[in-house]
Parts: structure tokens; sequence; C-alpha cells
């Protein structure tokens, strides 16, 4: 059942990008902004109020492996698009729903963590990476203030103040909480679909990918490998598959929005797409070692 729903969102969005442009516009910026601005945050609220031990040291993991691959890839192309391209991933439409494909619905809480730290990552080194013009501490902080993850946390903060997380009774809160996972994973990958139907990428393009997923994949193996035996983080065992994970992804959907904002260029969208598609066949690699261990 794991696989069923992804899959059959994917499918979904391939038949839906058949339509009318105008149809698979729309239906592509609904989806993506439930996604964006209901599912997500309900599973953040919901995760960071029956909060989980381990979680914040999923955050900080999560944040500095982002830092670290943008000025790792930015020190070899002395190039910043390129570098966020290369540390800041997809987790909203795409690493949420295969994390569930992969590791079932109980790893929500995990990668909760890991999207808020790499979510942090990018709104605040997206602005700097591709502004031509440097913007001020202040309206960096109010852009991330604004941004959903930011107040899905504060309103979990503030659930927490007031003590939901002691409630014996909240099977509403779990039907809402189930909804939005079901929810998540069928926009996100059906909106995979429709954007992979719509994009046209060469073979040069899948190549060039291919050698970025595999250094990423090197850093995943050596990072991982030295934090599951030297650092202390509550429940690795269950949370290292999760960590692994963030090293399959591709590039975050929204890197091309912002830099065609900033620079007035899209360069970002061939390297997004076809990385897109090289990370499905990775992640589907991985899945299949995880069922065969």
């Amino acid at each position: 059942m794991g696989f069923i729903l992804p899959l059959g969102a994917f499918i979904c969005g391939l038949l839906i990008a058949q339509a009318h442009d105008g149809i698979t516009h729309q239906i592509k910026t609904i989806l993506s902004s439930l996604l964006a601005n209901f599912f997500i945050p309900v599973v953040i609220i919901y995760n960071l109020v029956f909060y989980q031990a381990g979680s914040l040291s999923l955050i900080i993991f999560s944040f500095s492996i982002c830092i670290f691959l943008f000025y790792l890839y930015k020190k070899i192309t002395k190039n910043s698009l390129h570098a966020l391209c290369f540390s800041y991933i997809n987790m909203a439409w795409l690493g949420f729903p295969f994390a569930i494909a992969l590791f079932g619905p109980s790893v929500s809480a995990p990668m909760v963590a890991v999207y808020i730290g790499g979510s942090v990552f990018g709104n605040i080194w997206a602005v700097a990476a591709l502004s031509q013009q440097q913007e001020s501490v202040y309206k960096v902080l109010l852009k991330i203030a604004k941004s959903p993850p930011i107040l899905a946390i504060t309103i979990a903060i503030f659930c927490r103040i007031i003590g939901i997380q002691h409630l014996t009774e909240h099977q509403i809160l779990d039907a809402v909480y189930t909804f939005a996972k079901i929810g998540m994973s069928f926009a996100g990958m059906c909106v995979l679909g429709i954007w992979l139907r719509r994009t046209k990428v060469q073979i040069q393009d899948l190549i060039q990918s291919g050698k970025i997923a595999f250094y990423k994949i090197l850093c995943g193996l050596v990072i991982c490998s030295g934090v599951y035996y030297w650092v202390p983080i509550p429940n690795i065992d269950a949370y290292i598959g999760v960590m692994f994970l963030l090293f399959c992804l591709p590039p975050a959907a929204n890197i091309v929005a912002l830099e065609t904002y900033y620079q007035g260029t899209g360069t970002s969208a061939k390297i997004i797409a076809s990385g897109t598609m090289v990370s499905c066949l990775v992640v589907f690699i991985f899945g299949v070692i995880l069922h065969l261990i």
C-alpha cells in the first residue's frame, strides 16, 4: 500500500499533463499550494506537538549537511546557483512521498525534523546565493518568519505551551493528521508526474545529473556512517535510512522560481528536471536494497 498511493498519484499526474494547458496549470497550482500551505504544515504541527526524542538532532543534522554540501560544491564549481541545486533538496513534494513509500507512515516525525532543517537553510541561503543585491538581515529574517514551515513551528510551540500534547483523546487530530499525510503523498507525486511529463531533458543533462547524484551518494555514505557510529542521536537505527535519503533527493523545485525572480534566468530548470528523473531511479534502487536487506 505504501507504494500504491505514490505510484497511482504519479500516473495520475502524467494523465493530467495531457489535458489543456490552462487546466493542467490550475491543477498543479492548487495541489502545490495545498501541499505547501496545508498538508506539510499540518504534519509539522502534529509531529512537533506530539514530539519524539531525536527530532532536534535531526533538524541540526539536516541544516548542517545542507550548509556543508553548499560550500563543498561552490568550492568546486565557483557557482552559487549550482551549489544551491546540489544542497537545497526537494523535501516538500518529493521527499515526503518517497519516505512514506520506503519506510511507511511512521517515518513522518523524522521527516518533519529533516524538512525543517532543510527549509530553514533554503529560506536563508537561496536568498543570499541568488540575490544580485545583498538583502538586509531584517528582510531575510522576515521572509523566514513568514514561510509556512516556520509558521507551523510557531503554532506547534503555542500548542505545546497550552498543553495539547497531554490530551488523552485526540481522535480528531489524528484523523486530520492522517488525511494530511495521504494528501501530502498524493499531491507531491501528482505534481511530479505533471512536471516531468511537460519537461524536455536531453541525454547530457541526465548524464550530468547522474554524476552529481553519484557525488551526493558518496557524501551520504561517508557522513551517515560517521554520524551512525560517532554521534549520539536517539533512535539512530530508526532514523539512519531517512538521513541517507537526503542524499538521494533532487534539487528543490522552487529554486528555478527564485532564480527567475532574482536573476531573470531559468537555467536551473533542466538541472531540477533531470535531477528529479535521476533521483527517481536512485530512490527506486535504494528501496529495492532496503527490502532485500
